[in-house]
């Protein structure tokens, strides 16, 4: 299973967020604005971290994280068969209040009818009410009818009609599972990674590792399907029964070490005045426990070390090779499905916490597609914030929510787009614009976009800006490769509620035919249709920035050539193009 939505109250900087879930979410946002504050209230959720009185938001005694799953896989229906609603969802409620009370509760369905709700079954157990019942036909035809045979046949008329039939959806009002502590798991296994983290944790034997996590996977796999293993463990506990006074049935056991016998015996003599006495009995260990506790592991780059003693860089990319190990695991335990166990679908959740510390650029981009590929498989899903474009890839816009928080007063908000943007060839273009300009990614980090509608654009205007004093560093320029392609970033930044400014050409050269203009004018009209002027605006150059330069027609290589002819000590900027470089700016 699968988060798919997931709902904060009062937990720190968050007063009440609703966040929709993709397999793969990447959180950013300005620091401080609550990016680690959502990452933490789902580890809260899942029992992986402990609430403290300041984990409270202001003036708030209660806080809680609500998770609804979906996705759910066969034994999960069972497991959670009174949670589950007619769409395959669960909805569960962990909440925490301020002296130390948690308790988890879940979301329960039930009909609106009374002859259909389970607790009212007993009382149609009388065959003459339960003729004027519409599920008789799935009552036994004759004898007496049990409670039990009400409740099956309830559940089997709402699973046939459960399409056509109203319910009420409501927290409970016991515990989660009828328990009073959830067991940590229960949901699912979690693999945490914070964004400062002594390596050699990672490679630990602690159970809690996620090396251990991770091997000891492994380690079960192959206990449960090696006949040489299982072979192995059976000659483990038949020597370790070998010591004990009796036989695993019970027996006396005639093959026990002399020795033993005589120390026992010792040992009891010194016990007669008590009227007491001892016997040895020797545990055969859990065979698993040994290879995944007796595990050491070394990293020889040249210079054969223990994990703490390598670089950052190398210890960050150890704890991701492990990610990218189980990736590999997973895709091929799903390809393979008859081999497939229980651990193909079990649930596993990362969080990482700026995952691209200590990592060069290009790295960071295959840990983006290690982690994409981690996220496709069954029951995984893959939760991080990040301050790193490298991490983004923009044709994944669903996976991308900005974290802010306008004001202490309103809290941490979160801003995502899962509709479809494109239409027709849109989105083939849109990615397309991507190999104009890799870098386009960073408008979500920017204060403020500017989309330009070309190279020279791009080179030019920041040049203008810096030499006019206005230059802004959290304003970034994005080449969207042409003007036809600015309607599709205008549309983006609109979902996403990020300033910006349309810079095009209108593209009305005197050598230019009627037709060419019009063609012109009706794609700077689909640029003016898209802009939101709650948080765009456009500004254009009458016919290109060349021509407003100043630059004679026809130089070859043009931003460079933009760039030679402005920066000539003879050179005056036009008043013109200097007030529509002042005004982007603004």
């Amino acid at each position: 299973m699968k988060i798919s939505e997931i709902q904060i109250s009062n937990w720190r900087s968050i007063k009440d967020v609703s966040i929709n879930f993709q397999d793969l979410m990447i959180l950013i946002g300005q620091n401080n604005h609550g990016k680690s504050n959502v990452l933490n209230a789902i580890l809260f959720f899942f029992g992986e971290i402990k609430f403290q009185d300041l984990d409270f938001n202001d003036g708030s005694d209660e806080l809680y994280v609500e998770v609804t799953f979906d996705d759910l896989v066969e034994s999960e229906l069972s497991t959670f068969a009174k949670y589950v609603t007619a769409d395959k969802k669960i909805k569960v409620r962990r909440t925490a209040t301020k002296g130390g009370s948690l308790t988890y509760q879940g979301y329960t369905q039930s009909p609106v009818f009374e002859w259909l709700k389970e607790e009212n079954a007993s009382s149609y157990t009388t065959r003459s009410v339960a003729e004027g019942l519409e599920f008789y036909d799935l009552l036994p035809p004759s004898g007496r009818i049990t409670k039990a045979n009400i409740q099956d046949a309830q559940a089997q008329y709402i699973e046939a009609n459960q399409a056509d039939l109203e319910f009420n959806y409501a927290l409970e009002t016991t515990n989660f599972m009828g328990a009073k502590n959830v067991a940590k798991g229960i949901f699912g296994d979690v693999f945490y990674i914070p964004a400062v983290k002594v390596a050699s944790d990672d490679y630990s034997n602690n159970s809690s590792s996620l090396f251990s996590k991770l091997y000891g996977r492994i380690i079960s796999d192959i206990s449960a399907n090696s006949a040489g293993w299982a072979e192995a463990k059976e000659t483990v506990a038949s020597l370790f029964s070998l010591l004990n006074k009796q036989d695993p049935e019970g027996n006396p056991n005639t093959q026990r070490p002399i020795q033993l016998g005589e120390f026992e015996a010792k040992l009891n003599e010194q016990l007669t005045s008590w009227g007491s006495e001892v016997e040895l009995e020797v545990l055969p260990p859990n065979v698993e426990d040994v290879f995944k506790t007796n595990t050491q592991v070394w990293v020889n780059d040249g210079c054969k070390t223990d994990v703490s003693r390598k670089g950052n860089g190398l210890q960050r990319a150890l704890s991701f090779a492990l990610i990218k190990t189980l990736a590999d695991i997973l895709r091929n335990e799903q390809e393979n499905s008859e081999t497939a166990g229980r651990s193909s679908s079990q649930s596993m959740f990362f969080v990482l916490e700026e995952p691209e510390l200590y990592l060069h650029p290009q790295a960071q981009r295959a840990l983006l597609e290690s982690l994409t590929l981690l996220s496709n498989s069954t029951g995984v899903q893959v939760v991080l914030c990040t301050h790193s474009a490298s991490l983004i890839d923009l044709s994944k816009y669903e996976s991308i929510c900005i974290i802010r928080k306008e004001s202490v007063e309103v809290g941490t908000k979160a801003c995502q787009c899962e509709e479809e943007l494109f239409i027709g060839n849109g989105k083939k273009d849109f990615n397309l614009s991507y190999w104009i300009n890799p870098d386009r990614s960073e408008l979500f980090f920017a204060k403020k976009v500017i989309l330009a509608e070309g190279a020279t654009e791009k080179t030019v205007i920041p040049f203008i800006a810096q030499s006019l004093g206005c230059f802004k560093h959290d304003y970034s320029v994005i080449d969207c490769g042409s003007k036809n392609n600015i309607p599709m970033y205008c549309n983006l930044l609109n979902k996403f509620k990020i300033p910006y400014v349309a810079v095009y050409d209108i593209d009305h050269q005197a050598h230019k035919d009627a037709n060419a203009r019009a063609t012109s004018d009706t794609a700077s009209q689909a640029i003016e249709d898209a802009i939101d002027v709650t948080y765009g605006s456009s500004v254009t150059f009458v016919n290109d920035i060349e021509e407003e330069l100043g630059m004679p027609r026809g130089f070859g290589g043009k931003p460079y050539a933009a760039l030679e002819h402005i920066s000539a000590e003879i050179y005056s900027l036009p008043d013109q193009i200097r007030n529509k470089v002042l005004n982007i700016y603004e």
